[in-house]
């Protein structure tokens, strides 16, 4: 994951990403630098736009969550709902203590 984050720092910064740039951010922010997944990471996004992959990503992020808001909402209604009952079905109790 660290490995990611590096290649996503040197892309923001305006830097080439390779093993060696990644090796120093990596070594730099104090994580671990392992020579397999460093070549892993820069094979994996040579020629990649790197742009576009974050904008993708961006709206997909924003699509589940959109989505999960309203399940939320129609819980919220049936609780009113269920309150509504339990209040209704008191006051009857409480009339027939007069009755």
């Amino acid at each position: 994951m660290e490995q990611l984050y590096a290649a996503l720092l040197l892309h923001k910064a305006g830097h080439k990403i390779t093993e060696a740039n990644m090796k120093k951010v990596l070594e730099a922010a104090g994580a671990k630098a392992e020579e397999g997944q460093i070549k892993a990471t820069v094979a994996a996004l040579d020629g990649a736009n790197i742009d576009e992959i974050i904008s993708k990503a961006s709206a997909m992020a924003a699509a589940p969550a959109h989505a999960g808001a309203a399940p939320a909402h129609e819980k919220k209604e049936e609780k009113k709902e269920e309150k509504k009952v339990s209040e209704e079905e008191a006051a009857a109790g409480l009339g027939a203590l007069f009755g």
